[in-house]
């Protein structure tokens, strides 16, 4: 494993144990091999470590949430269809969905939510144009997408982070389950 790579399994595996706040550079270095400006060479600083190792444990989900969020012209399929991405991807990288969470609720001018502030947006945003895309076949929708957004990402989320409190070591939910969340959400927009 080259060096660029080892740093970030190893700062994934300390910020998952510890969080981003509790570790430092020094540690890092230890549990990697290496010196501190061999890990200032690739990242620059702790905070750019942060932000690549996002991008690497990320990037892929972001693409396949982006492709998700477009309508199709069936609601409940593009509900889960955009649903699957994040529980697949939770239940794919268990550690990677529990540290966006946790990032997701770190004080706002912190350097943890900061570097997690694009995804979390990006997220939220993908969900918002989900829900305009159908505004059309949703009449009671009227205006309130972004209330149906933050809902139905939130219930997914939720749902994970109930389950991942049970088990720390995995996620797994099956599509049944997933199918009788898409139906939960239904019925509270029709009704």
């Amino acid at each position: 494993m080259e060096n660029r790579e080892r740093i970030l399994e190893c700062a994934f595996d300390l910020f998952c144990q510890r969080g981003y706040d509790a570790v430092g550079v020094q540690e890092i270095c230890s549990e990697a091999g290496i010196t501190k400006p061999t890990l200032y060479h690739y990242f620059g600083s702790k905070t750019g470590l942060l932000k690549t190792l996002l991008e690497y444990k990320l990037g892929g989900f972001m693409d396949d949430l982006d492709r998700a969020s477009e309508f199709g012209g069936d609601m409940t399929r593009a509900l889960y269809h955009f649903a699957s991405v994040m529980i697949d991807f939770a239940n794919k990288d268990h550690k990677g969905y529990m540290l966006l969470m946790t990032m997701c609720y770190s004080p706002r001018e912190s350097e943890t939510y900061q570097a997690a502030k694009p995804y979390i947006k990006n997220i939220y945003n993908l969900g918002v144009r989900l829900f305009e895309q159908a505004a059309h076949l949703l009449g009671n929708m009227n205006g309130r997408q972004e209330q149906f957004a933050i809902g139905f990402v939130g219930l997914i989320n939720h749902y994970i982070l109930f389950l991942c409190y049970q088990d720390a070591e995995k996620t797994e939910i099956s599509e049944e389950t997933k199918k009788s969340l898409i139906h939960q959400f239904m019925h509270g927009i029709y009704s």
